[in-house]
Formats: structure tokens, C-alpha cells, sequence
């Protein structure tokens, strides 16, 4: 069971405990899901998550903001029991943060869907060509009588094969770099989108690279003002990079966990495995890197919820941080399972190729450097 003491920090109310009680004896109950069908998995859980209500978390609106610690504890305690089923309720999420911050009553009334589960969402911003550098994105969105036409494409998109609805980036040309960008809502069957590619990766999910050939869209497809496309995306990130941390928490919990388990049954000599000095170190490391970057993850969420406009420094050093934190936390807890360790199906492996990703989406741990030293400088 993994160490819930965190909860009675003062960043946390009680509507945060019971929550996160409420949602570990649900994951208890369902999760894992069956990973063998993707697409279908993937499906499975945003129902069942809707079902269960704790997608209404997943937007807000001006009377009930998006409470950032709940999205953490949401993620945290999804990846500790289910990597996918953490997917699945983040892409709610960021696919519609543009929409619960920026979006128009037509546009949320998408909200309804996906919070019931009913519908999927996807966030597509990285373009082959420009990576992090969303400033650099070259897809377009020409003016017309009617709205806009979209050419261009999107890659590394998550619910991309299966969303419903899409919030996209394309440059309308206001101003040159990063001001030239809009933000629009687009519906997965519009004509001219296409799946170009399904994108496979070490820790399987709904990936895909997306083709837009004149993708006519009315004016009302325009998400808050023309040119404030980069705005509305750091927006989004500022909310949902401390959530990444959350995530790479859980799966660092688990793999502690799983390691302790596996030192306290293996024995070496006649003795437990935990009766050795170094193994003891190995797992005090372990549990200190998780409470330095929980502390981290929580502070940023915090400092959101109170009221700050961004939080763009704190943000940074959660995902910065966590994710590289439980990426050497999971080594490891692989490390100390030995042979087992990198065995096909195992916990800890499955672990160990789930939270690579984490250290390269929503900006990689170096873009967050990059955040980190400018705020300073």
C-alpha cells in the first residue's frame, strides 16, 4: 500500500482525502483494464471514469474553477494502479483546457461529453517539424468569408485514431513566431482530417499523426481571439505540467512498492535482501526523491489553485523534477528485482517503459530547464 501521508499536508482540504479515498477504492475495484485492444481500452476507461463522475474534475468554469490539486491526486493515484487509465483521464483534460479557459458556451457545450465520457479528446500542438518549439509551427489557417481553412499537419498526438473532438494550433499570421497563432475546435469527422499515421511507442497507447488537407471550419471554430493561440496553449500547460509530475509520482510510489515487496520476500544468504546496508540506502534514496518531488508537485498546484495567473516556474520544476525523479526510482526498483526485473510483464518492467515518455511530453525536461533559468534570469 503506498505511503498516503502526504494528504494531511497543508496544501490539502478534506474534500482532497476524500477524494483520493474515494477514487483508490475505485481503482481497487476496476483497474488494470485489459491493455491487449488499445483503442478499446482506452475507450473503456474515459466511460468508466465518466461513470463514475470523476471526469467532472477534468474541466471547470468561472463559478467552479479547475481545482489543479484534484487533477494531481486524480493522476497520481490513476498511474500508480493503471498507466492507461491515467492517460485516459489526462487527455480529458488538456484536450478541453483550452475550452474550459477560453471557449464559448457553443464550444462548452462539448464539456458535457467529455466529462460524461461520451466523448474523447485530443490536444494537437507538436508538428514534425517544430517539436517544442511551438512558436515554430508552420500549419495555417487562411481566412475566409466563411471562417477557416486549415493545411498542415500534427504528429505525436494522443487520442489521435479515436478522439471525437480536437483542439488544434495553426498560424493565421498576426504577427510573426509565436503570436501568429490561433487556436480552433475541430471535430474528428470534419472532411479533409485524416489519420495519416498510428504511431506506436514503448508504452502503448492511441498515438497518431494527423493530416490537414483544406479543412474548412466556420468562424465559430475560432477558440477565443485570433492570434492568442500560443497564449491559450501555455495557458493549458501552465494547469496540466504539474500534473504530469502527479502522474510520474504515482508510477515512482508503485515502483517503491513493488520494490520493497520484492527486498522484504528475496533472500540472499540465509536472509532477507532488506537486511543489507546498501539495499536499505537504495530504498531511503528512493523514498527521499519521492517526498522532495511530491512536495514540488503539490506546491505548484497549490500556489495555481490560490489564485496565481501562471505558474509557469513552479510548473516547470514539478514535471522538471518528478519525472526525472521517478524515472530513477523505477531503475531502481528494476535494478533491485534483478533478472525479474526486466522480465516481459512484470510490474516494474511495464513501469519502467511507461514513464520514458513523461520526461519528453508537454515539453521536455530540458524545455523546462530552459523555463526554470529564464524566470530566474
Amino acid at each position: 500500500m503506498a505511503d498516503t501521508s502526504f494528504l494531511h499536508w497543508p496544501f490539502f482540504e478534506e474534500r482532497h482525502r476524500d477524494l483520493a479515498d474515494r477514487l483508490e477504492h475505485w481503482c481497487a475495484n476496476h483497474l488494470p483494464v485489459d491493455h491487449h485492444d488499445v483503442d478499446e481500452a482506452c475507450r473503456k476507461l474515459v466511460r468508466m471514469l465518466g461513470e463514475a463522475g470523476f471526469l467532472t474534475h477534468s474541466s471547470g468554469d468561472a463559478a467552479n474553477p479547475l481545482d489543479v490539486r484534484s487533477l494531481c491526486l486524480i493522476r497520481e493515484t490513476l498511474a500508480r494502479h493503471d498507466a492507461l487509465a491515467d492517460f485516459a483521464f489526462a487527455m480529458q483534460g488538456l484536450g478541453m483546457g483550452a475550452i474550459t479557459l477560453f471557449g464559448t458556451s457553443d464550444q462548452k457545450e462539448w464539456l458535457k461529453k467529455t466529462t460524461k465520457g461520451t466523448a474523447i479528446s485530443g490536444f494537437a500542438l507538436t508538428e514534425p517539424g517544430s517539436g517544442s518549439d511551438v512558436a515554430a509551427s508552420t500549419m495555417t489557417a487562411d481566412a475566409t468569408p466563411e471562417g477557416y481553412v486549415l493545411n498542415g499537419e500534427k504528429t505525436y498526438i494522443s487520442n489521435g485514431g479515436i478522439a471525437d473532438i480536437y483542439v488544434v494550433f495553426a498560424r493565421t499570421g498576426e504577427a510573426p513566431g509565436a503570436r501568429g497563432l490561433s487556436a480552433f475546435l475541430v471535430p474528428a469527422d470534419t472532411p479533409g482530417l485524416s489519420v495519416a499515421e498510428r504511431i506506436e511507442v514503448i508504452a502503448p497507447h492511441p498515438l497518431a499523426r494527423l493530416s490537414f488537407r483544406d479543412v474548412k471550419l466556420p468562424a465559430a471554430a475560432l477558440i477565443g481571439k485570433a492570434g492568442d493561440g500560443f497564449k491559450i496553449a501555455m495557458s493549458v500547460l501552465d494547469i496540466f505540467r504539474p500534473t504530469v509530475g502527479a502522474a510520474a509520482l504515482g508510477m515512482a510510489r508503485r515502483g517503491l512498492d513493488e520494490a520493497l515487496a520484492r527486498v522484504r520476500a528475496r533472500t540472499i544468504q540465509g536472509a532477507p535482501l532488506s537486511d543489507l546496508q546498501l539495499v536499505q540506502g537504495h530504498i531511503a534514496d528512493m523514498a527521499l526523491e519521492i517526498d522532495t518531488a511530491a512536495l514540488l508537485v503539490y506546491r505548484a498546484a497549490w500556489t495555481k489553485d490560490q489564485g496565481a495567473s501562471r505558474i509557469s516556474r513552479e510548473a516547470a520544476m514539478a514535471k522538471l523534477h518528478a519525472t526525472e525523479m521517478a524515472q530513477r526510482v523505477i531503475d531502481m526498483a528494476v535494478q533491485l528485482h534483478g533478472g525479474d526485473g526486466v522480465r516481459s510483464g512484470m510490474v516494474v518492467e511495464q513501469l519502467y517503459r511507461e514513464i520514458r515518455a513523461l520526461r519528453i511530453y508537454e515539453g521536455a525536461s530540458d524545455v523546462q530547464r530552459v523555463i526554470i533559468a529564464r524566470s530566474l534570469l
